[in-house]
């Protein structure tokens, strides 16, 4: 399997974290030299190992707020 390349460009926030210190956060992500988009998955403390996540454009980003918006809770 070829290695990923990825630059976090911002970190925009975590989301929660866990006993062995991996947290879920929200990022803006360049894999593999490509432009970057909004991603959200669990890092390791120093961001060397990463686990499986969703990787969404601005535009998806922008739509899933909405129906955030929307969510009585």
């Amino acid at each position: 399997m070829a290695d990923i390349k990825y630059e976090i460009k911002e970190t925009l926030g975590k989301l929660s974290e866990s006993g062995k210190g991996w947290s879920k956060e929200l990022n803006f992500i360049s894999w593999n030299d490509k432009e970057a988009k909004y991603d959200i998955r669990d890092w390791s403390p120093e961001h060397e190992k990463m686990g499986k996540g969703v990787t969404i454009t601005k535009e998806e980003l922008m739509k899933l707020k909405a129906l955030l918006n929307e969510i009585n809770l």
